[in-house]
C-alpha cells in the first residue's frame, strides 16, 4: 500500500519527470524501417526490429540511448526466442557480454547457464522470485548495465513487471532527503558490496536513487567534512531508521503510478524487454506470482549483461567489506549478512 506521507514534500515539475525520446534517435532507427514509440509515462515500444539479424551499430546506440532515458524498450513481434537468440539479442548492449550468476532450472532449453527461467509452475520454472523493488546484480561491484525478460508463455491474465524511473524518484525527494540520502551507502548482505544509495546515471548523469529491498545487509551514512580531521565520519544506521529508509523508498517508487514515473508492464506473446538496469528498479506484478489454475502458465527467460564500470561507493571507500564477520562501526547500527538481509516489513514477501 501506498503511504500519504510519499506526496508530502513533493512539488508539481514543471517538466515531465521521464525524458522524451530523442528526435535524432527516431530519425536514426527510422532509416533503417525501426519504429520506437513512447509508452505513457515511461518505456518505448521498438517494432520493425529484427532481433536474430541485427541492426546497424547506429542503431544499437539510438535504442541503448533512449533506455538510458525512459528507462526500457520493449522490442515486440520477436516470436519465440531461443536462449542463443536472446543472448545474442541482450548483449547488443551496455557491456556486451552475458554475466550470469543465477541457478540453471531443470526445465531450461538446453540447460543454458545464462538463461534464468522464471514461472509460476516449479515444473517450468523458479517460482517467486523478485516481489519488492530491486536492481538486478546487485551483489555484483558494477550490477548488470542491462536485463532482457522474453516472454516465453505469456499468462492469460496480468503476470507483468513493475517498473520505476530511478531518476524520477529522485527529482521527487525533498531537498533535505536528496542530500541526506546522498550520504548513504548501502552493503549488499549477500556479498558485502557497497553502493551509493545515489548514482549519477553513466550515459545521462542524472542522479538517480538505487537500493535492494530484498538483499541489504546494513546502511552507512557517510559524513564528509573537508577540514575536520578524520575528515570522514561513518555511522550504521539503527534497525529504526533503516525500516523508515526503506518504507519510504518503497513508497516513493510505489507513488510513480500516480506521479507517472511507475508502470505496469503487461507482457505480450513474443516481447523482449531490455532494461537500463541503473536507470530503472522493478519488481514482479504480485500476479506473476498467481498459480497457473488462477491466471495460466506464465514463463519468462531472464539474461543479464556485464556492467561497463562499477557503481563504487564514495571517498575512497572499499567496494567490498566482510558482511559476514562482526561490525565494526557503531554498535546501535545494524549490520546483518545473508539471505535477504534486513527485514522492514514482516508482512510481506521477500525472495530474491
Amino acid at each position: 500500500a501506498m503511504s500519504s506521507s510519499t506526496s508530502s514534500s513533493c512539488s508539481a515539475p514543471h517538466v515531465p519527470l521521464v525524458p522524451a525520446l530523442v528526435k535524432a534517435d527516431i530519425e536514426t532507427l527510422s532509416r533503417e524501417g525501426i519504429t520506437i514509440v513512447p509508452i505513457d509515462p515511461l518505456g518505448a515500444t521498438v517494432s520493425g526490429m529484427d532481433v536474430r539479424n541485427p541492426p546497424s551499430e547506429a542503431a544499437l546506440r539510438a535504442l541503448e540511448h533512449s533506455m538510458a532515458l525512459r528507462g526500457f524498450i520493449a522490442i515486440t513481434g520477436c516470436g519465440v526466442l531461443s536462449p542463443n537468440e536472446q543472448i545474442k539479442a541482450s548483449c547488443f548492449f551496455g557491456g556486451r557480454e552475458v554475466h550470469s550468476t543465477h541457478g540453471v532450472h531443470p526445465a531450461t532449453p538446453d540447460m543454458n547457464e545464462h538463461i534464468f527461467r522464471l514461472s509460476n509452475d516449479p515444473r517450468h520454472g523458479t517460482l517467486g522470485v523478485g516481489p519488492q523493488w530491486h536492481n538486478d546484480g546487485s551483489f555484483t561491484s558494477g550490477t548488470f548495465s542491462h536485463v532482457g525478460y522474453h516472454i516465453v508463455q505469456a499468462a492469460s491474465h496480468g503476470g507483468g513487471t513493475f517498473f520505476s524511473h530511478q531518476g524520477a524518484a529522485f527529482d521527487l525527494l525533498s531537498p533535505s532527503e536528496q542530500e541526506t540520502w546522498s550520504r548513504y551507502v548501502s552493503v549488499n548482505s549477500n556479498s558485502g558490496v557497497l553502493h551509493p544509495l545515489v548514482q549519477a546515471h553513466p550515459v545521462t548523469g542524472r542522479k538517480s536513487v538505487w537500493l535492494h529491498l530484498g538483499m541489504t545487509g546494513a546502511v552507512i551514512d557517510c559524513v564528509h567534512t573537508p577540514g575536520e580531521e578524520p575528515p570522514l565520519s561513518l555511522r550504521l544506521l539503527g534497525n529504526d531508521e533503516l525500516k523508515a529508509l526503506m518504507i519510504r523508498y518503497n513508497d516513493l517508487l510505489n507513488s510513480g503510478v500516480s506521479n507517472n514515473f511507475t508502470i505496469e508492464y503487461t507482457y505480450s506473446p513474443g516481447d523482449l524487454v531490455v532494461i537500463d538496469n541503473l536507470a530503472v528498479g522493478h519488481k514482479a506484478a504480485p500476479s506473476a506470482h498467481l498459480p497457473v489454475a488462477t491466471q495460466g502458465l506464465r514463463i519468462l527467460h531472464r539474461t543479464t549483461v556485464k556492467a561497463t564500470r562499477d557503481l563504487s561507493p564514495p571517498h575512497g571507500l572499499p567496494q567490498f567489506v566482510d558482511i559476514h564477520g562482526p561490525n565494526q562501526l557503531n554498535d546501535d547500527g545494524y549490520w546483518g549478512g545473508g539471505g535477504i538481509g534486513f527485514r522492514w516489513d514482516d508482512d510481506i514477501h521477500m525472495q530474491n
